[in-house]
């Protein structure tokens, strides 16, 4: 058996390759988008992708279903109770696929969403213990997948949990404690709370360690996994319902288009948005105005899906060599609008300073002597709930940045405003985006909450 995991770090999302060295079949469960990774492994084993099956209808990411389907004539397969625009083959709990020796077995898993399965992979049809289960986002390492995120289509949060529980307990939790578990994401995952960065596990170890599955009664697991779930980034409505649909395929080859500043700052007056994907310390020193300042080194993809809007025009400002990458991974959330991309930015900009603005971070202390000094000060903090359980500075309003656009409205754009976040990266996003909706004067704290906390730690008594 060929079996691997092909995991993307900015998006602690994992797919799956299992093929069958007697015969050459292979399956692709839960792909990417750009799905070149997949057509690689079957041309490095002489096997041939055959079937392409998703757990569910992902949130997060826009799936390659369709474009592993076009590249290689595979067959797309869901759960029984999925309806597609596209043809699928609709798979039965219990039933059971061969590739020769490998057999997979479907389990019907619902409760992350109604058409959830999870994939059972023997080596050998004859075995007794399974090899390893595939969970999609039924079960992660230490955690479960969130039960709310259909709550807005008829479905309440508490319904989805109810049924999480029995494909828990009466599904997954079933298997042998030597099976190997492998998730459908990992940390950072905004599809749990409590997701831990390894990505597989056995099941006896997750009987001792993961809290959803420990002993209690199913209105006290409603209760456990119903709580303290962050506010999803906004994109993933629109996700969960493209991945039902026919849409376009994905061309991974081609770059973004070359555009001149004056092309550029035409498309930005007929309303595209400048997306800047360097890092917090470049865009402060100089970028286009109106800019937004999404970094590649973070989840660039998430963070865009929240602030920006799919149906706008995207161009793109990155360092040279990026604009390629800066495309496909955002085209991984079914985000193909990017238009072109700014020529040499960095001499670019050099050369034009009359359509170039600074940013202003302040370190710790220009905080404090902020909050001292500046009357009617605005302090936003952008971090999600469970990390401000930990603490906040004293006076913030919490507005996660998952939910910035929606809440934006209740803050004061003419008030003198500092915004952080836990490390310095997000703040720049949350400040880029509030400079854009009007505020007139924003800073961001360098280090975030980090450095306050480590600073008042240390500060003398």
């Amino acid at each position: 058996m060929i079996f691997e995991q092909h995991y993307l770090e900015c998006l602690s999302q994992a797919s799956y390759f299992i093929g069958d060295e007697t015969t050459g079949r292979a399956v692709v469960v839960d792909p990417r988008r750009d799905v070149a990774p997949y057509l690689a492994s079957a041309a490095e084993h002489g096997m041939t992708i055959e079937l392409v099956i998703e757990t569910h209808f992902h949130a997060d990411f826009l799936s390659g279903h369709l474009e592993l389907a076009a590249a290689t004539g595979a067959t797309i397969a869901y759960g029984s109770v999925a309806e597609t625009e596209f043809p699928s083959r609709r798979l039965a709990d219990g039933e059971r696929i061969s590739l020769g020796e490998v057999t997979l077995e479907i389990r019907h898993t619902p409760g992350h969403t109604p058409e959830s399965i999870s994939i059972v992979v023997y080596e050998n049809a004859i075995d007794e213990t399974p090899y390893g289960v595939l969970t999609g986002d039924t079960m992660f390492i230490g955690d479960v997948g969130r039960p709310d995120l259909l709550s807005s289509v008829g479905v309440t949060s508490e319904e989805l949990a109810a049924q999480l529980y029995e494909s828990l307990h009466n599904k997954i939790m079933t298997l042998p404690d030597e099976t190997i578990l492998y998730p459908g994401h990992g940390a950072g995952s905004s599809c749990g709370k409590n997701l831990s960065s390894a990505t597989s596990c056995s099941i006896g170890k997750q009987r001792q360690n993961n809290y959803a599955v420990a002993p209690m009664s199913k209105d006290e697991f409603i209760a456990v996994v119903t709580e303290g779930q962050s506010a999803p980034p906004a994109y993933f409505a629109y996700d969960a319902t493209l991945n039902r649909k026919s849409r376009k395929l994905l061309d991974e080859s081609t770059s973004p288009t070359a555009m001149t500043l004056d092309e550029v700052l035409a498309a930005c007056e007929a309303g595209a948005i400048p997306l800047d994907t360097r890092g917090p310390v470049d865009f402060a020193t100089g970028h286009l105005a109106g800019s937004i300042n999404i970094g590649l080194s973070g989840r660039y993809a998430e963070f865009a899906g929240g602030i920006l809007s799919p149906a706008t025009d995207i161009v793109l400002i990155t360092e040279p060599g990026y604009e390629r990458e800066s495309r496909i991974r955002l085209a991984r959330i079914g985000f193909d609008n990017v238009i072109g991309h700014l020529v040499n930015p960095i001499q670019t900009l050099s050369d034009h300073p009359d359509h170039t603005q600074r940013s202003s971070r302040l370190d710790v202390a220009g905080l404090r002597r902020a909050i001292e000094d500046v009357p009617n000060l605005q302090l936003v903090d952008v971090r999600q709930p469970g990390e401000t359980e930990g603490g906040i500075i004293n006076g913030a309003i919490k507005v996660p940045l998952t939910r910035l656009n929606e809440m934006l409205t209740t803050l004061d754009t003419d008030r003198p405003t500092i915004v952080y976040c836990a490390g310095g990266f997000r703040s720049s996003i949350a400040a880029s985006r509030m400079i854009r909706g009007g505020f007139n004067d924003v800073s961001d704290l360098l280090g975030g909450y980090g450095a306050w906390d480590a600073a008042t730690d240390t500060a003398p008594a």
